[in-house]
């Protein structure tokens, strides 16, 4: 695909610039490191081009500081792109007032609540950009049905683009969505014992 030239024109009845605008779901899954950084790095994107992003984060501790959480909040505040949403479901979710952590929601109860948000924010259109970090793992345990979830993505309105990351994408989901990359590991410092690292891993 030399300077972004597809290589194949559909005969879908679209005009090229519908074509080019079509919003997508986008994959990233695999062993390998990098998933949930390449997606904050398309919301980066999203927020140069002034469009409301939504994170969502399921499975990851409230405990872990992830980099791109604190930078990309600060630049949603700074009122020259596009603003900035995250939540965590280690944290219990921000529009909850529970709290995970005292065993008030099991970890399974939680990701449905985050789900159901998803849901709802797709329904009113409140992001152009959501990024559903882990979200593959609910999937891969059985938590959130996969079949709907295919379902919804397929049937949003708008022009609202979706980022799934996790290892274990289901087939499904892989098969329904416009772009995936499968992050294979060929070399990692945790191999030769090293641990994570600062600037690194967060």
């Amino acid at each position: 695909m030399p300077k972004g030239q597809p290589s194949v024109v559909p005969a879908d009845g679209l005009t090229t610039r519908q074509r080019r605008n079509r919003p997508l779901v986008a994959v990233h899954t695999g062993t390998g490191k990098g998933k949930s950084t390449a997606a904050f790095g398309l919301a980066l994107r999203a927020w140069n081009q002034g469009w409301p992003v939504g994170v969502f984060q399921f499975v990851k501790s409230a405990k872990w500081k992830v980099g791109e959480e604190r930078a990309l909040k600060v630049l949603g505040e700074t009122g020259e792109g596009g603003s900035v949403t995250w939540h965590k479901m280690g944290e219990g979710w921000s529009w909850i007032q529970r709290n995970v952590a005292d065993g008030e929601m099991s970890s399974e109860a939680a990701a449905r609540e985050g789900w159901e948000q998803v849901k709802r924010d797709l329904a009113a259109e409140t992001y152009r950009m959501l990024v559903l970090d882990e979200f593959a793992y609910p999937m891969h345990w059985g938590w959130v049905d996969v079949h709907e979830v295919v379902s919804v993505l397929r049937e949003r309105p708008g022009t609202q683009h979706v980022v799934v990351t996790g290892r274990n994408a289901p087939r499904e989901l892989v098969d329904a969505a416009d772009l995936v990359t499968d992050f294979s590991k060929v070399k990692h410092p945790m191999d030769a014992g090293q641990k994570g690292q600062k600037g690194i891993e967060w």
